[in-house]
């Protein structure tokens, strides 16, 4: 009787991932994987973090550091050290928590599968959520905890001929990526998506080197074995998680609309530890359950950029005072946002 049980709750999981690997969803997760293979490859990581120092002007440093999680396509696992490398070297507080939070948010992969399986609305309240929680954080830590650290490097710009090129590229993989989402007809969808692909590839031999193209394929495939494992064998557990996981408990916590569900959704989500991209699929099977999409857009802000392991390296970085007060904002503003988007937005 275990043995089938057992064998059932198997099956489950390998419905879920049937379900996950259906052509629509990679046609959505194939282009974000080159997308963000061409971001980590070809942008210059260090153009974007000197933009960080004391005297760029603000309104330049917060920007940049709001939206990087897209430019540098970091994740929760790759954020600490590039944080902790530019806080070290001198950058503000502000620009730097600012970076910190919102880096593995609006990782882009994290964006569009978020958007492919919990709908555009949480989508779009996580992206706009995340950069714009990100600067408020950055400039109340720079507000309380500011201090004179000294000389700043000034700001070094990218090569405006490359960069031109990189935007350009950027642009073509988008609308292979956001095509299938407009386009529903497999007729048309491949009269405008073959083109674009041919002409993606004739302009990357065109505008790139050989070992440009080569890093870029090895960043795509470096994504592809650290990220996809790890979706599947989270779909995997979320397909079984919604067979054994009683409905009546997830609605009880965090199917309401009290400020208890938000605060148990955000507090759950800072301690749990979501490798990249595995929050949505187990945040998915929640809402199956029952769970607000309130309460789950608190566990989208605050799950990526905290976790236990993650709380220790933060306020061994910035001290006890610093990491917890971040930990703490981080927190109240994901419920905040679950709050505003739930009660205004919905």
């Amino acid at each position: 009787m275990a043995q089938d049980y057992f064998i059932h709750l198997v099956n489950v999981g390998l419905q879920s991932v049937h379900e996950y690997l259906a052509l629509h969803v990679l046609l959505c997760l194939v282009p974000a994987f080159f997308l963000a293979g061409a971001i980590a490859s070809l942008f210059s990581k260090e153009s974007v973090l000197k933009y960080f120092g004391a005297e760029t002007p603000k309104h330049i440093s917060y920007s940049v550091a709001a939206v990087s999680g897209c430019l540098l396509a970091v994740c929760s696992c790759t954020v600490l050290p590039l944080f902790a490398g530019i806080y070290k070297r001198g950058a503000g507080i502000g620009p730097a928590t600012t970076f910190l939070f919102s880096a593995p948010a609006i990782n882009i992969l994290a964006i569009v599968y978020t958007a492919k399986i919990l709908g555009y609305d949480i989508g779009a309240a996580r992206a706009i959520g995340a950069i714009l929680l990100s600067v408020v954080l950055g400039l109340i830590m720079y507000v309380v905890f500011e201090r004179n650290n000294g000389t700043h490097k000034g700001i070094k710009t990218f090569d405006s001929e490359k960069h031109a090129h990189t935007v350009q590229l950027f642009l073509l993989l988008l609308a292979i990526l956001v095509v299938p989402e407009i386009i529903k007809s497999w007729t048309y969808l491949a009269l405008v998506e073959i083109p674009l692909i041919m002409a993606t590839v004739y302009l990357s031999f065109k505008w790139y080197t050989k070992e440009e193209r080569e890093s870029w394929l090895q960043e795509t495939w470096f994504l592809v074995k650290m990220i996809a494992p790890l979706l599947l064998v989270g779909v995997f557990f979320a397909g079984i998680i919604v067979e054994l996981l009683p409905s009546e408990i997830v609605v009880e916590y965090v199917g309401g609309d009290t400020m208890l569900s938000y605060f148990i959704a955000s507090v759950a989500a800072a301690l749990m530890y979501f490798s990249t991209l595995t929050e949505v699929p187990i945040i998915s099977a929640l809402t199956l359950l029952g769970m607000g999409k309130g309460p789950a857009l608190s566990m989208l802000l605050a799950g990526p950029a905290l976790s236990l392991p993650n709380m220790i390296v933060i306020s061994r970085i910035m001290g006890i005072k610093k990491g917890l007060s971040y930990i703490a904002l981080v927190i109240l503003m994901a419920m905040i946002s679950g709050v505003v988007f739930n009660y205004y937005l919905l």
